[in-house]
């Protein structure tokens, strides 16, 4: 993987990757986002970037392309690809599509699947879980046939490889996949709770080889791993099935568990000063703070953020509730700070670019919100499009946004490449 970062400390070494870069454009640089929560793996944008912090249809849209079909997948950005998962739900196929960071053009679609496609919540879709990238290839898992694929794709769009990860058949409740893989090191780390079956996997980055397995406990949850370093190690963190728990994950062995939340999450884990926060769910609501090494909850309440994640920054955590309520926290006491009543439902997860937190509602509404542990600060408000599921993210100063506008057989996907632009 190339990343800037590595050769700071040599100017040849340097100038050697910016001529690699230049040479093949696929290529990532250090800022670009390269999976599920960023750079940063906690959906806090990367520094220094000016962004918009007002938009709409016309104002201070760089670009707007169509999306074929309809998902939740986030935007991946990858050197100067934009990629997303998208599922065609009348011809029941699944594919993923990039388009040109420049302009928005559509460079490649490539069909992963077809038929087989499950039942799924109203809320849901065929193609929820975002991408993940190491720089050199693109990753995604997709559910059909009763069964969790992952693909790798190179920058061109051609399958390097592909295999079936596990079995997942939800019984109780046919709600649909949604979790995203992530990468760690050399190995893309994939999980499917469900009732029927339930599992983390990692995969080789390079051909897809299966380098361990961990069972977990038989129950429906939709929450992503995500690796994070705490307590001086690095310790992949998954929320759910009635606890937050945390493996190696280069072996997939627990390293701790606390009995906590509700059976079912959507979101992912966040941390900071060696606690775990989550949130969720279903049958029940909570908001918990753990400590990193399983010795137990820190702090809870009934705030219920069930398929959106959370931010912590600043010795705060700031949530968008399923109610559309915003919520500011002590991150070390749970202490209440402030909140607002905005408006819901809730599904994507809110972005934070400096200073400011962009949240988002179901109906496309986003309000940029300043990061005040004192005081509820409101900047903007925008609306673009119909709906805000997918969740947005920043890079170099712009924000790529999926939406969409209308419903039924009208209703039509776009990306967005949002940036700062003179108004004539």
């Amino acid at each position: 993987m190339l990343r800037t970062g590595q050769f700071a400390g040599s100017v040849g070494k340097a100038v050697w990757l910016l001529s690699v870069v230049v040479a093949f454009p696929g290529l990532s640089r250090s800022e670009d986002w390269l999976q599920w929560r960023g750079p940063n793996r906690n959906n806090i944008a990367s520094t220094g970037q000016q962004i918009p912090t007002e938009w709409g249809a016309e104002k201070n849209v760089v670009w707007r392309a169509s999306v074929p079909g309809r998902g939740h997948s986030s935007p991946l950005i990858v050197g100067d690809l934009v990629v997303l998962g998208t599922a065609d739900e009348s011809a029941e196929t699944q594919s993923v599509v990039a388009y040109s960071r420049a302009d928005g053009r559509q460079r490649w679609q490539t069909l992963i699947s077809q038929g087989g496609f499950p039942p799924v919540h109203a809320k849901n879709t065929h193609a929820s879980s975002s991408a993940a990238s190491d720089g050199r290839m693109v990753y995604l898992s997709f559910c059909h046939h009763e069964k969790i694929e992952v693909v790798a794709l190179d920058m061109t769009g051609k399958v390097v490889w592909r295999v079936d990860a596990g079995n997942f058949r939800p019984q109780a409740y046919e709600y649909g996949y949604a979790a995203s893989p992530t990468v760690y090191r050399d190995t893309l780390i994939v999980t499917a709770d469900c009732d029927t079956s339930a599992w983390i996997r990692a995969f080789r980055l390079t051909d897809g080889e299966q380098l361990w397995v961990r069972e977990r406990p038989l129950m429906l949850n939709w929450g992503s791993p995500i690796v994070a370093t705490l307590g001086g190690r690095d310790q992949l963190l998954l929320s759910g099935t009635n606890m937050i728990a945390a493996y190696d994950p280069t072996s997939g062995a627990p390293l701790w568990s606390t009995p906590c939340l509700t059976m079912a999450t959507c979101g992912t884990c966040i941390w900071a000063d060696g606690m775990v926060f989550a949130s969720g769910g279903y049958p029940d609501a909570e908001t918990v703070a753990v400590r990193a090494d399983g010795s137990g909850v820190v702090w809870k309440n009934k705030v219920k953020c069930y398929e959106q994640s959370m931010l912590v920054a600043g010795g705060h955590v700031y949530a968008f509730s399923d109610q559309g309520v915003f919520y500011c926290w002590n991150a070390k006491t749970g202490e209440e700070r402030w909140k607002q009543r905005l408006r819901g439902p809730v599904s994507s997860s809110p972005l934070m670019v400096g200073d400011l937190i962009l949240a988002t509602n179901e109906a496309g509404t986003t309000w940029v919100i300043r990061a005040n542990p004192e005081k509820y600060e409101l900047v903007a408000q925008n609306q673009l499009g119909d709906s805000g599921f997918a969740s947005m993210v920043a890079v170099d100063g712009q924000l790529f946004v999926r939406t969409s506008t209308g419903d039924g057989a009208g209703r039509t996907e776009s990306l967005y490449c949002l940036g700062q632009k003179k108004q004539p």
